[in-house]
């Protein structure tokens, strides 16, 4: 069981959670999109969500400023939390401007509000699950894409609301985190996905 949920931990780790998004938004969308764009798209933010921060642990692990890709202790969390809202302004300015894809572009904005929201609570020596926070942020966004395209995906939100609680059971069998750690996840994830809502939703 312990292996299982380690290997849950590293397959639906935070770094994965705004690629794991962004191709169930493209499978979603009833739009027409040129498989082109689409993959030109999801190249960019690969690149930018996951190869960059790789390389960017790499170099943290090599100066000491953290010990694992899991970010255990609070006090490590604070240059990987700044470094990736670099790399998400970045996104929302070169990758994803909002007249393309506006529902995507906005659920990276909440994704920069999460990260905000982290690195706050990481001042304030509060740690939140950010495994927590990435599945549950991605969970809030295909929700509201469901009813935004009115599509019917009961089963890939019902998959999404179990994968959500196996996470959060792998994070607490570990020993990861505490139950108000997963809270305060749950917290930074759902809370910026449903303000920005507000700004496509109709």
């Amino acid at each position: 069981m312990t292996r299982f949920f380690k290997l849950l931990s590293y397959l639906f780790h935070p770094i994965f959670m705004p690629v794991f998004g962004s191709l169930l938004y493209f499978g979603l969308s009833p739009r027409y999109i040129p498989r082109g764009l689409m993959y030109a798209k999801l190249f960019g933010i690969a690149i930018m969500t996951i190869l960059v921060p790789i390389l960017f642990f790499l170099l943290f692990k090599n100066l000491k400023i953290v010990s694992s890709i899991f970010l255990e202790e609070v006090s490590q969390r604070k240059i990987p939390l700044l470094a990736q809202i670099t790399l998400l302004l970045f996104i929302l300015r070169t990758v994803l401007e909002g007249y393309e894809f506006p529902e995507l572009h906005y659920f990276f904005v909440g994704i920069l509000f999460s990260s905000v929201l982290a690195l706050i609570l990481v001042l304030i020596r509060i740690k939140a699950s950010l495994h927590s926070a990435g599945i549950s942020g991605v969970l809030t966004f295909i929700t509201a894409l469901s009813i935004h395209f009115n599509e019917n995906i009961i089963v890939l939100l019902a998959l999404l609301v179990l994968l959500t609680g196996a996470l959060i059971t792998a994070r607490l069998f570990l020993k990861a985190h505490t139950p108000a750690e997963i809270v305060w996840g749950l917290v930074v994830g759902v809370a910026p996905q449903l303000l920005v809502t507000y700004a496509w939703l109709q």
